[in-house]
């Protein structure tokens, strides 16, 4: 009896069975991961928002409706699927996933109020305020013309932000490093620099021989100012030391220009990008809408003239969409650049 309470509990025979079986033991007795139970209210809630959309009758004839359903039922039914298949498998939802989903439900309820208060009563009034099938008509509708606005919209800006930004780094870089040239920009960086860029709109077009070479102008303008004083101010602020470190291994101004100042400014300049890229939307959605005819600029003004205002909220979301877009990219390069200050500025 005690030889084989001794075998029970000896450690070595207890490795001598997992080794045999232990594995398949321990998957036998894992327990279930827990539910995620906050994907399942927003299963849940997706799938009532389908309900209501598709059971409620509208008040007017929208070509979407039925679209609508199945896209917000199968966003409840994948939902529902992810929930189960992590259950079994004994996992928890990805991590991104995981995340989302507090802001899956509060979109599930947006959307469920939205449909109600226009679609279904129009308790706000039409067309100021357009239904979720309206929007979607748009963007199965409409994306021609949308998409057209979009790539003319893209092209304009980053052809003026590449030139704001170049233009910009360099004049920064002069500045910071050279006191004559510091002499000189500083007053009339000063004078011009704060002057916002659509205050240049009535000199631009009639300077410039295309309402597109104007806009192109005023958006490097709007670029240029904020990456010249932000690379001014990295440059002119590098640490002495590093100088004369670089100076006693007989480093060339080349050198100190190219491998010192300017590396250690990268974080100053990428604030800079970062400010003029913002200034450069809403430059480049005034300089559609008074003289370029085409852009997500100009389909504002177009869905507005014709009180089209579905299309209108379309073209504010997509340009949203493009917007945040455009930093993500820009904060990518910079953590891919900026390495040891990744995650320091996070978006």
């Amino acid at each position: 009896m005690f030889s084989a309470r001794t075998v029970a509990f000896n450690p070595l025979s207890r490795e001598a069975g997992e080794g045999k079986g232990g594995d398949a033991a321990a998957g036998a007795f894992r327990s279930p991961s827990p539910t995620w139970t906050i994907g399942v209210i927003a299963a849940a809630a997706w799938l009532a928002t389908a309900a209501i959309t598709a059971f409620i009758p509208d008040i007017d004839d929208f070509e979407r409706t039925a679209l609508l359903t199945d896209i917000m039922a199968a966003l409840g039914i994948i939902l529902a699927v992810l929930v189960i298949t992590t259950r079994a498998l004994g996992i928890a939802p990805p991590e991104r996933i995981r995340r989302t989903g507090p802001w899956l439900i509060l979109l599930a309820l947006v959307f469920s109020v939205w449909e109600l208060v226009t679609a279904k009563s129009a308790l706000l009034p039409r067309p100021f305020f357009a239904s979720p099938q309206a929007l979607l008509e748009v963007f199965t509708d409409d994306y021609p013309k949308l998409g057209d606005s979009v790539w003319h919209s893209l092209n304009l800006l980053a052809g003026g932000y590449l030139i704001g930004a170049v233009l910009g780094f360099i004049a920064g870089v002069a500045i910071g490093w050279s006191r004559a040239v510091g002499y000189w920009a500083h007053p009339v960086l000063r004078l011009v620099g704060p002057l916002p860029a659509t205050a240049w709109l009535p000199i631009a077009f009639f300077a410039f021989p295309s309402s597109h070479s104007a806009s192109t102008f005023l958006i490097a303008l709007a670029t240029g100012f904020p990456v010249t004083v932000l690379t001014w101010s990295g440059v002119a602020s590098v640490n002495r030391a590093y100088y004369d470190v670089a100076r006693t291994m007989g480093a060339s101004q080349r050198f100190l220009v190219l491998k010192v100042a300017i590396p250690a400014a990268m974080p100053s300049v990428f604030v800079g990008l970062f400010m003029g890229l913002g200034a450069s939307f809403s430059v480049l959605v005034v300089a559609e809408m008074m003289g370029v005819k085409s852009g997500l600029g100009w389909y504002l003004q177009w869905a507005q003239g014709w009180a089209a205002y579905a299309n209108m909220y379309a073209a504010l979301l997509v340009m949203a969409l493009m917007c945040t877009g455009l930093i993500t990219l820009l904060f990518r390069l910079r953590d891919r650049l900026l390495a040891w200050q990744k995650g320091l500025v996070q978006w």
